[in-house]
C-alpha cells in the first residue's frame, strides 16, 4: 500500500513535534520552514509536567531530557518586595509531581527536537514560505501546499497537512481568514543569563501592571522575563535601561538580574494571543496546532507544553490510527474533540491569571490581591490545576504494527 505522506508547516516547537510523532508512525514527513537561520537569542522557557510527558512519548529517555534542560519546581508567588503572595509546597510528595517543571532554552529544545526529526527520517526544507493551500478533503482530493524558496515556486499534495507555522500563521490566514490574533495589551523583556549561584526554581513576582518570573535552564544559565503593561507597538531607545527603570524598585533579585543581562542579549516582544481559539482544528485535510490554533497568554506557562502534547496527539490519533486502517476524517474528528476542549480551557485559565497578575492595577487592588492569596493554602491552588499538569498521552488501539510501513490516508 502507498506510503502516507504528510507536510507540516512550520518548524517550531509544535510543527517538528508534529514531524517525529507522525515519522515515528510510519509516515512520510516534509517540514517546511519559513525561517533560514538560528532561532530567536535569548529566549527561555519553562515546560511543565504534562510538557516532560510528551517530550517521552516523543523517544526522549531520561538521558536526553537531562541534556537540554534543568529539572527544578514552582516556588508561587511574591509581591514586588520579595514578600510570599502564594506558597507551593514543593516539597510535599502530593504537590512535586503537579509542580515539576524543566527549564529550557528554546533553542536547545528546538535544536533537540530537530534531531530527533532528522532521525526519525523527516526532510527539513528551510527557508521555505507557504503562499497557498487547498485543503483537499478526507475521501476525495489530496491536500496541496505551494511555497517558494528564494526565486524558486514549489507545489505539493499530501494526505495530511499540520498548520504548525505560529501565531503569525500563513495556514490559518489562508483557511480560517477571520482569525486573528490580538494584542494582549502587554510587551515582554527576556534573557538567559549565566548564573550558578541563585535558587533555580521557578520564582514568579507580581506587581502593579507587571510580572517578574526567573527560571534555571542549565547549570550556569538563568532565563527571566519580564511582562508589563504597555502600548502596542511601543518604541524604546535603550531596552535595557528601560528594563532597569521598570523594575527598580522590585525585590533586589529581580534588579540583579535585569542588570546582569549584557544588552544585546536582551530581547522584547509584544504579547499576542488566539481568543478562544479556532472554531475548530481542522479544515478538509488540514489541522491546525500549537500557537496557529490556540495562541494563549504566556500567564499559564503552557505554550511549549500544549505544542508538544499536540505533537503527540497528531501522531497518535491521527497518524497512528490512519496507519492501522482508521479514515482520515475520522481519526482528525477525534483530534479536534480531544484536544481543542483541552486547550480552550488553559487559554481561558491563562486569562484568568493574567487579570489576577500582570494586568492588575496598582494601589488598593494590589494590597487587596495579596491578602487573599495569603489566605489560600498553596496545595488547594495545584490540586486546581492538576488535570492539566497530569495529562496523559492517548494510546494507539492496534500498535502491533511495524514500524516504518503505514497505509495510505485516505
Amino acid at each position: 500500500m502507498r506510503e502516507p505522506v504528510a507536510t507540516v508547516v512550520g518548524g517550531g516547537i509544535a510543527g517538528l513535534a508534529s514531524a517525529v510523532a507522525l515519522a515515528r508512525e510510519g509516515w512520510r514527513t516534509t517540514v517546511l520552514e519559513r525561517r533560514d537561520g538560528a532561532a530567536e537569542v535569548g529566549a527561555g522557557v519553562a515546560v511543565p509536567a504534562n510538557g516532560v510527558a510528551a517530550l517521552r512519548a516523543l523517544g526522549f529517555d531520561d538521558g536526553r531530557v537531562a541534556e537540554i534542560g534543568y529539572a527544578t519546581t514552582a516556588t508561587g508567588f511574591r509581591d514586588t518586595r520579595g514578600r510570599r503572595v502564594l506558597l507551593i509546597p514543593d516539597d510535599r510528595a502530593d504537590v512535586r509531581p503537579v509542580v515539576s517543571l524543566l527549564g529550557l532554552h528554546r533553542q536547545r529544545l528546538r535544536a533537540a527536537l530537530l534531531r530527533a526529526a532528522e532521525e526519525a527520517g523527516v526532510v527539513v526544507a528551510a527557508g521555505a514560505r507557504v503562499t497557498g493551500v487547498r485543503p483537499g478533503a478526507p475521501g476525495g482530493a489530496r491536500a496541496e501546499v505551494e511555497w517558494r524558496s528564494g526565486d524558486a515556486a514549489h507545489r505539493a499534495e499530501a494526505d495530511l497537512v499540520v498548520g504548525a507555522d505560529g501565531m503569525w500563521s500563513a495556514v490559518r490566514a489562508a483557511l480560517f481568514p477571520g482569525a486573528r490574533p490580538r494584542y494582549s495589551g502587554s510587551t515582554s523583556w527576556r534573557a538567559v543569563v549565566p548564573d550558578t549561584a541563585r535558587d533555580g526554581r521557578l520564582a514568579e513576582y507580581w506587581g502593579p501592571g507587571a510580572e517578574f518570573g526567573s527560571v534555571r535552564v542549565g547549570a550556569s544559565e538563568l532565563y527571566w522575563y519580564g511582562y508589563v503593561r504597555a502600548p502596542e507597538g511601543a518604541v524604546v531607545g535603550d531596552e535595557h535601561a528601560v528594563a532597569c527603570s521598570r523594575f527598580a524598585r522590585w525585590a533586589p533579585e529581580v534588579g540583579g538580574l535585569i542588570a546582569a543581562t549584557a544588552p544585546d542579549r536582551l530581547v522584547r516582544h509584544d504579547v499576542y494571543h488566539l481568543p478562544g481559539g479556532l472554531p475548530g482544528y481542522v479544515r478538509g485535510r488540514v489541522v491546525m496546532v500549537g500557537d496557529a490554533a490556540h495562541a494563549a497568554l504566556p500567564t499559564m506557562g503552557q505554550g511549549a507544553a500544549t505544542a508538544l502534547e499536540d505533537g503527540v496527539s497528531i501522531g497518535r490519533l491521527v497518524g497512528g490510527r490512519v496507519a492501522r486502517g482508521c479514515g482520515l476524517g475520522s481519526a482528525l474528528a477525534e483530534f479536534d474533540a480531544v484536544r481543542r476542549p483541552r486547550c480552550r480551557a488553559i487559554a481561558a485559565h491563562a486569562v484568568l491569571m493574567a487579570r489576577f497578575g500582570a494586568d492588575l492595577g496598582g494601589g488598593w487592588r494590589q494590597a487587596a490581591r495579596n491578602s487573599v492569596f495569603r489566605l489560600v493554602p498553596g496545595g488547594a491552588v495545584v490540586r486546581a490545576f492538576s488535570s492539566v499538569a497530569r495529562w496523559t498521552p492517548p494510546s494507539v488501539p492496534g500498535s502491533a504494527r511495524p514500524a516504518g510501513r503505514g497505509a495510505a490516508a485516505t
